[in-house]
């Protein structure tokens, strides 16, 4: 079993910002999958299938961006899901728009919604796939930031990013978090905008 959450804010409101690329690319994995995200459990919009031989749940909690956590943490001890096998995915003003990042386990660097979902697992050791919004500019407050909207060039930029995680959630899923690490850590260039993915191994 594998549980993919994504983070963001629920309602039309916080759609299309940057804080909501989360729920973007589980979005963008129900459509491919085609799951229903129908299911409300746990304070969270949910979809259960079988995927690539695997079950599967897509989860976007609903408690709002600083509480993730209360979403997260009852899910996973009610599914008896171990630590490794549950994937969350958020925005990070770390890394460039468009970037992508896969880790093993980290600290929150800073994302309350990883701030709460640590506190309610009480450990760090889960995987996570960050997708880079970019720093903001000197005169707009971060808070702010994370919760304008997006359009033009970045929203096509941040599209493309979230396809390029999908993919990486895909492989995953498929081997592990080493293979996705490997992969879509390096340096993100033609094999990516190719769509080009390994079939095997590194």
């Amino acid at each position: 079993m594998k549980i993919i959450v994504g983070l963001g804010n629920p309602g039309a409101r916080y759609a299309n910002t940057r804080h909501n690329l989360g729920f973007w690319v589980v979005d963008l994995l129900a459509s491919r999958w085609q799951l229903a995200l129908t299911k409300r459990k746990f304070q969270s919009a949910v979809a259960e299938g079988m995927v690539k031989g695997e079950k599967v749940i897509l989860v976007k909690p609903q408690t709002f961006m600083n509480r993730s956590g209360e979403a997260v943490g009852p899910l996973v001890r009610f599914f008896g899901a171990s630590l490794s096998d549950v994937l969350v995915i958020y925005d990070d003003m770390a890394l460039d728009p468009g970037v992508i990042r896969i880790r093993a386990r980290g600290s929150a660097g800073g994302h309350n919604g990883m701030k709460s979902i640590i506190a309610h697992l009480g450990s760090e050791e889960f995987p996570r796939l960050r997708l880079g919004i970019g720093a903001p500019p000197g005169e707009i407050d971060s808070a702010d930031y994370v919760l304008q909207g997006v359009s033009g060039a970045e929203h096509k930029i941040l599209q493309k990013a979230c396809i390029l995680a999908a993919d990486a959630v895909e492989l995953w899923l498929s081997q592990g978090v080493e293979p996705a690490m490997n992969f879509y850590n390096r340096k993100q260039g033609t094999a990516h905008e190719h769509g080009a993915a390994p079939e095997g191994g590194n």
